[in-house]
Parts: structure tokens; sequence; C-alpha cells
């Protein structure tokens, strides 16, 4: 008799969590969104590897290029970090799954992504020649750590938040990567058609934040309801400019636009 009670209390448990799972479910909203580019054709620089034989082995037959603007056939604007700035209650318990910054080719691997304060970001070096992994930061996030051997890996805890966190390698001044570190799991970054999607949302007015390597930060307020989607969109027209740390200089050499070697300087 007692065994078939327990079964049933097992069962009326069972029952109320399914019926409360939905609910909440329910609750939440989604943001959906696209960032678009306006203005003139971008014009990516290539890479200059000679300063390392291994780059050049390893892109062998490829013109790589900067992807500094990266923009699909619809105008979609790729790589940019999107996230809610403002109005997010309550506090989250970062994920225990590592954000990966891989070093693949000679160039980082995402370019950009977003991880959350307290979650480690672990830098692999894939690659069979030296690599650095230099920091900037302004909240304390800060590490410079060489990696001169193929398959070497550093793990780092971020602590801060700060958006954006800035990475480069002192050996090969044209790699960088871009890391937006928040207190909140409510991110998403671009892909090639310029669209993003944060889900879960709990309803609220927010202020929603959306951040380009080239042209820095825009925002706008939204309101998510229980239960809705909300739909915003961005745009940039290629006149905005956005602020480095100091020291994170881009220097690379456009052989395509230029009949003579000229370097390019892009830096706050």
């Amino acid at each position: 008799m007692r065994f078939f009670k327990n079964i049933m209390g097992v069962m009326l448990i069972a029952a109320l969590v399914g019926s409360i799972a939905p609910v909440q479910a329910a609750q939440t909203g989604v943001i959906k969104g696209v960032v678009k580019y306006t203005g003139p054709k971008p014009r990516n620089p290539l890479i200059r590897m000679s300063q390392d034989p291994k780059c050049i082995e390893l892109n062998k037959g490829k013109r790589v290029r900067q992807e500094y603007v990266v923009v699909g056939e619809d105008g979609g604007l790729k790589n940019v970090f999107v996230h809610l700035k403002e109005g997010v209650k309550g506090k989250f318990s970062p994920p225990k799954k590592p954000v990966i910054l891989d070093q693949k080719n000679c160039l980082y691997h995402p370019r950009v992504q977003g991880m959350m304060v307290g979650q480690e970001l672990v830098a692999v070096n894939s690659d069979p020649t030296l690599h650095n992994v230099h920091s900037f930061s302004k909240k304390g996030n800060d590490f410079n750590v060489a990696q001169p051997v193929q398959g070497m890996k550093n793990t780092f805890k971020i602590k801060s938040e700060e958006v954006m966190l800035q990475i480069k390698c002192d050996v090969h001044a044209w790699m960088r990567g871009y890391v937006g570190v928040v207190p909140h799991p409510f991110f998403s970054v671009t892909g090639g058609n310029g669209t993003f999607e944060i889900k879960n949302v709990p309803p609220g007015k927010y202020v929603i934040q959306v951040w380009h390597e080239k042209f820095g930060a825009q925002t706008k307020p939204i309101e998510v309801k229980p239960g809705g989607v909300v739909e915003v969109a961005f745009e940039y027209n290629g006149t905005e400019k956005a602020e480095l740390n100091p020291g994170f200089v881009l220097q690379e050499v456009d052989v395509s636009t230029f009949s003579s070697p000229t370097v390019l300087m892009y830096k706050k």
C-alpha cells in the first residue's frame, strides 16, 4: 500500500512540474533583430603575413583579408555583439562550459563572441607557430601569455563586465579578437546575414545595445511582453567610429588598393 502511495506521490509531483514548466516558458519573450550596413562598399585590406613563413604556409593559395566590415547580400552586418545593457534584474550563474578562443591559420576564431562574468575563457593555439594572447582591458580582465607550442591551452577566468574585451597577438600584428563580457545570458552575435536572436527574456523594459569593432555602439529601448516576440533593427552608415583601448592598433597593407606598399593605421 505504501509503495502505491509513493508512486502516486511521484506521479503527482511530475504532473505539477509538467504543468508549471510550460507556463514559465510562456512568460518569457524573444528578441529578434537585424543589423544593417548602408555605407559605401567595404574594402577590407589583405593581411600581410610575410613576417611569419608558417602563417604563409598555413594559408597557401588564399588571399586572406581582415574582416573589419563583413556585409551580406542583403546588407546584413556580421560580427556585431548584441546584449541587454539595461533593465536586467536578478543574478545569473555563469555556465560551467568555457568559451574557446582558437588561434588557427594565424587568425582568431571566432573574431567576435560573448560570455558571462565568471565564465572561463580558454585560449588554444592550433598552429605550429608561436602565438601570444594579450588582452587590453579597462576592467581588470588582463592577461598576456605566450603560446610557443601547437596545442597549448591557457585558461582565464573573466571576472568583470566589459563590452568589449579586446585581444591581440603581439607576434602577429593582424590578429584581433573581441569578447563581450556581461553578467547575464541575454546576448548574441550577428551572423552572415546580420540577424540575431535572444531567447528566454523575462518580461520588462530594457535598453538593447549593438557593438561593432569599427563602428562602435548603438542603443534602443525595447519592451518584452510575456510570450511575445520583439523585433528590432539597427543601421550603420559607415561614418561611425568605435573607441579602442590605447595600444590596440591595427596595421595592414592593402596591396589591392595602392600601387605602392602603404601602411593603414586604425587606432583610437
